[in-house]
């Protein structure tokens, strides 16, 4: 069985990363890149920049970002944000991303994926899909411009399965509904997406506590799980994370 990752997340707005609660009550957490060296330090896998405001407000992408990153971090990271077309991704990888994530260009013209995946690889393209249970239902709407927007005909695993048919090499699968929460994440909607896809899932969106991490794994059947808000305030240590979800009989990085 491959091992598990552990990705901290940096949501980006204006050059600063901030958290908020089910992608509003944003607050300041610091710094990204120092941030970013911080967990490096600490041993995480990887991390991802999400650019939150990008695509809603028509920014560029934050290849300024990437380029800081790379001289300060020595482990794969992904930038997500505004990202459109495979010179977008160019800009970000050549300044030194290891990957790119699409999520709201993704669903406004699906062939995006395939072009990225054909130039890049599939390995370098993650589809970031944020996604809001339906009331009463198992199933869950898909959301664009930082959930700003529902996407009229779209389902998450739906789409999830698609991504991966033209070419997406993992799923970013954000729960609207626990984002921030501190809840755990949404296990259902993650265990669903993994069972329909033969590609990595990332689960994100609702850690608050180290036992959360290990329930992604081994319930939601993830691949790697994605926190925030326990790294960035302080809660926990990277090191402290992998060493509660081995303790769970998962095998780390």
């Amino acid at each position: 069985m491959p091992l598990k990752r552990l990705i901290p997340c940096l949501d980006i707005d204006r050059g600063r990363v901030v958290k908020g609660t089910r992608f509003v009550d944003i607050r300041d957490a610091g710094d990204p890149v120092e941030l970013a060296a911080r967990y490096d330090a600490e041993g995480a896998d990887e991390l991802v920049f999400l650019d939150i405001t990008a695509s809603h407000e028509d920014r560029e992408t934050i290849v300024a970002l990437a380029r800081r990153t790379a001289d300060e971090v020595f482990i794969p990271f992904t930038i997500g944000g505004g990202i459109r077309s495979v010179a977008d991704a160019q800009a970000v990888l050549d300044a030194g991303a290891d990957k790119v994530g699409v999520n709201s260009a993704a669903l406004a013209r699906p062939e995006l994926i395939g072009e990225l995946a054909e130039v890049f690889g599939s390995q370098c393209v993650v589809v970031a899909i944020d996604a809001r249970a339906v009331p009463g239902e198992s199933r869950w709407d898909v959301h664009v411009a930082g959930g700003r927007r529902r996407v009229e005909g779209r389902e998450a695993v739906a789409w999830a399965v698609e991504a991966a048919e033209r070419g997406a090499g993992e799923i970013l699968l954000t729960s609207m509904d626990r984002d921030g929460t501190e809840d755990g994440y949404d296990l259902a909607l993650t265990a669903a997406v993994a069972a329909a896809v033969p590609i990595p899932v990332i689960a994100s969106g609702g850690v608050g506590r180290l036992e959360h991490l290990a329930a992604g794994v081994l319930e939601g059947g993830a691949d790697a799980v994605l926190a925030a808000s326990i790294f960035h305030y302080g809660r926990h240590t990277i090191a402290e994370a992998k060493e509660a979800m081995r303790a769970a009989g998962i095998d780390v990085r």
